[in-house]
């Protein structure tokens, strides 16, 4: 059996946890002890994307153009991929990202909304890109749905649409469903990306390798939003234990999780109480950080807001809603 590509993302989705202060040299060590593993593809940006450094977002330490070409420059072997949300990244910042030595550019939409990606794909394909399709919080619709969604972004030149489990929301069987549901349906390959809120991350994207995904993602240490992604260390030892074959060092990547990337990280993502009621709630991972924020500043326990947050299905892109329901707590909270 040929295991999936894998896609390491310390370096866009552990941003989030990073509070996206990633230096120069904590991107070029992480990109060498990867490519030197032999991880295929690295993914280079702000926790948001391309342009994502904003009051809205949170700033960046360092230009995200910058950590980029520092990762660029870092590998021999390995790709480089950026994060592109419609709404948020042009194609005046893709075109830089081009020239600072991206190959891959992953276009995200929200699960109901492909429809807005029809012209970054159409960039993307223009600027020698591979294009990959990331449909995010896809817990909130059924398979049938998301193969819909899926087929309109190959019809748009995608190479690979991703199932996205933004909110660590999936059990197996939902996340083996949901990529069974695009193999069938699309002539493209199709990925799966996985947050550990519920714990499941490496058993949801083995949920997802057994039902045919052909590409997957990890992070170093599960450095990501929430309660972190599926660790790339565990994973690739995980699919080399049940006899996939790969290319990649197990143990370099033992060593660049244990050596590289954990000094740095300013603590370990793991499911504690405010994680696991993201997964539970089915809000977006990067809630968790401004709900914790805002409830200590108002007085009000972060898991109240993230479930009301859930209970409204917030989406991403809807961070202002999170003071809005922060408010509204404190204000009932005071009222009692």
């Amino acid at each position: 059996m040929k295991a999936p590509r894998l896609t390491d993302t310390t370096l866009r989705d552990g941003s989030h946890a990073m509070r996206h202060q990633f230096t120069r040299e904590q991107v070029k060590n992480v990109a060498q002890a990867l490519d030197k593993a032999g991880v295929p593809v690295l993914e280079v940006t702000h926790g948001d994307g391309l342009a994502g450094s904003s009051i809205q977002y949170g700033f960046s330490l360092t230009d995200e153009m910058d950590l980029i070409e520092e990762a660029r420059n870092a590998v021999t072997n390995a790709r480089i991929a950026a994060l592109l949300l419609p709404g948020i990244g042009t194609r005046k910042e893709l075109k830089e990202a081009v020239s600072r030595g991206i190959q891959v550019v992953r276009i995200a939409t929200q699960c109901t909304e492909a429809d807005i990606s029809q012209q970054h794909f159409g960039m993307a394909k223009e600027m020698g890109l591979e294009a990959v399709g990331f449909l995010m919080m896809s817990h909130m619709r059924p398979p049938e749905f998301l193969a819909e969604q899926a087929l309109l972004m190959e019809s748009y030149g995608a190479d690979c649409v991703y199932i996205v489990d933004s909110a660590g929301a999936l059990l197996p069987d939902g996340a083996s469903s949901r990529v069974r549901a695009l193999k069938e349906a699309l002539k493209i390959q199709v990925g799966f990306h996985a947050h550990n809120n519920l714990g499941l991350g490496v058993g949801n994207t083995l949920a997802a390798v057994e039902a045919g995904a052909d590409q997957v993602d990890g992070t170093l240490r599960g450095l990501g939003a929430g309660a972190g992604n599926t660790a790339t260390e565990l994973i690739v030892a995980a699919l080399d234990r049940l006899g996939y074959e790969h290319e990649w060092d197990v143990f370099a990547l033992l060593d660049a999780a244990e050596f590289v990337v954990a000094p740095f990280m300013p603590f370990q993502p793991i499911p504690d109480r405010d994680s696991i009621a993201i997964g539970y709630a089915g809000v977006y991972s990067t809630f968790l950080l401004h709900a914790k924020r805002l409830g200590k500043q108002y007085n009000v326990d972060p898991v109240e807001i993230l479930v009301e947050l859930g209970r409204r299905k917030t989406m991403a892109g809807q961070e202002d809603w999170i003071l809005d329901v922060t408010l509204e707590l404190a204000k009932q909270k005071n009222k009692g």
